[in-house]
């Protein structure tokens, strides 16, 4: 790869080493397609006190690179491992003040919510510069995943001009969820980082605070989110999050691409973890994983009866009121109703109500269960995904990938992916809807359900559309290398 492009993908989580969220999938499955395709695309990340060695062997290739930071100098050491069965490297910073404890974040969640954690990828963000000399290895492009690391680009500007070597690296920053922003104190950040307003103009934009993303918006040379309709979405108030501003100015360098998911990994045909193997080609062994999931969730083993599933974190985006209000319609249709995932306590709550009220139709599993999850994803006949905005999801391409057909609201990634069901031709893989409303997402369960009902042989047109679905990431890979390049050329 002498002449390929050499490319560093800079995250806070990565599948399976330190995995929490759906960036942690990206980041697996990602790099290794462009490897693929050619491309000199290695990993930088964290090196967290939980990532099992045992299973991930980290060598140290280098010690004692110093950084600057908070008026002191810290070490750090260099390891390096591999992605999992790939031969994309991955170097892990290790520092035990600022990486070394807890887990990848100091909640269960991706959200800043501790100046700890703020400090944490402040320095996570600072350290990445420095290990080029060390590796000898400099990479074209440095592509930038979420808040995170939303500070690196103005890092890279500000030390370029000590660094000439640092000067042809360009900037690729990718927003995964807008919602989530790294903003703190700004004072706090400056006195950490060692810097002033005047060092890095975007830094003097707001009085009060720092907000990682918008710096990351601001400073990379292209930005881009995980789907087409997002992209444009975050240019209206209503999606922009407090950043439309930010985000109008750079527009003209503002790209959607689409996540694609590892069809290696989500394969029903060879999927360890579900009761019965299928494929296209032995459709009908899909009963037998509706059959296993109606059974453990102490529900009526019945296949004709429709099971709905949503698996999803319990959050104000993932319209979980707009499930609860669809309980009785379901019920009412003699369906059943499967939860799995865990958050805020009021919607935990709200789950667990739905379950006493309805306890022959409803089973909510306040938890999260990987293998559990499997299981509902190949049993269920419908899925849910009601969002208020989803930037991308993956989801409903999994639950495609199984047969299971997606209930989306009309937004970001959801709206990409998911063709709505056609009663004139009886095209599409799911059933959409357009308005944040319960009467709207009603209605849309109904359609669902009165095909299931009413009209067999076309809801199995549907699922055998939607088992064909590509949701891998082929697509986005080379829509990712084409940004590479553009941003070199």
């Amino acid at each position: 790869m002498n002449n390929s492009i050499k490319v560093l993908f800079a995250t806070a989580e990565l599948n399976p080493i330190a995995k929490v969220g759906g960036l942690a999938d990206v980041a697996g499955a990602l790099p290794p397609i462009l490897h693929e395709l050619g491309v000199d695309i290695r990993v930088v990340m964290p090196k967290y006190g939980i990532i099992d060695e045992n299973k991930y062997p980290c060598k140290k290739i280098h010690s004692d690179i110093d950084v600057t930071i908070d008026n002191n100098t810290e070490k750090i050491d260099i390891y390096e491992t591999k992605i999992p069965d790939t031969e994309v490297i991955v170097y892990l910073i290790d520092n035990h003040k600022y990486l070394g404890q807890n887990g990848v974040y100091f909640d269960k969640t991706a959200f800043v919510d501790s100046i700890g954690e703020v400090h944490r990828f402040l320095f996570f963000s600072k350290a990445i510069l420095p290990i080029f000399s060390s590796l000898n290895w400099y990479p074209d492009v440095l592509h930038c995943q979420d808040w995170h690391v939303g500070i690196l680009p103005a890092l890279l500007n500000l030390e370029e001009t000590k660094q000439p070597e640092l000067e042809k690296i360009k900037t690729l920053f990718t927003v995964h969820n807008l919602a989530n922003q790294g903003s703190w104190e700004k004072s706090e950040i400056l006195d950490f980082l060692g810097l002033s307003d005047d060092n890095i103009p975007s830094l003097a934009v707001n009085p009060k605070d720092i907000n990682l993303i918008q710096q990351g918006i601001m400073n990379a040379d292209l930005i881009n989110t995980v789907s087409r309709t997002y992209a444009k979405e975050i240019l209206t108030p209503e999606y922009g999050e407090g950043l439309e501003g930010d985000l109008a100015k750079r527009k003209d360098v503002l790209f959607g691409i689409v996540n694609g998911i590892d069809q290696k990994r989500f394969n029903p045909s060879t999927d360890p973890d579900i009761a019965a193997n299928f494929s296209l080609q032995n459709i009908d062994q899909k009963m037998v994983n509706k059959k296993d999931i109606q059974k453990i969730c102490g529900l009526k083993v019945d296949e004709k009866i429709p099971l709905l599933g949503i698996i999803t974190r319990l959050t104000n985006q993932k319209g979980i009121e707009l499930v609860a209000d669809s309980a009785e319609t379901i019920v009412k249709a003699g369906g059943q109703l499967i939860l799995l995932g865990t958050g805020a306590d009021n919607y935990e709550k709200m789950m667990t109500e739905l379950q006493a009220k309805y306890p022959e139709n409803v089973h909510a599993h306040i938890a999260f269960d990987a293998v559990l999850a499997q299981k509902i994803y190949a049993g269920s006949d419908v899925f849910l995904m009601p969002s208020r905005f989803e930037p991308c999801g993956l989801g409903q391409l999994i639950a495609m990938r199984y047969g299971t057909l997606p209930i989306v609201r009309a937004t970001g990634g959801l709206k990409d992916t998911v063709p709505d069901y056609n009663p004139d031709d009886h095209t599409g893989t799911g059933f959409v809807f357009d308005e944040y409303t319960s009467a709207s997402f009603v209605k849309s369960v109904k359609r669902a359900l009165d095909v299931y009902k009413n009209d067999p042989d076309n809801w199995n047109k549907l699922v055998k559309s939607a088992l064909e679905y590509d949701s891998s990431w082929d697509t986005a890979a080379k829509e990712y290398l084409e940004l590479y390049k553009k941003l070199i050329k």
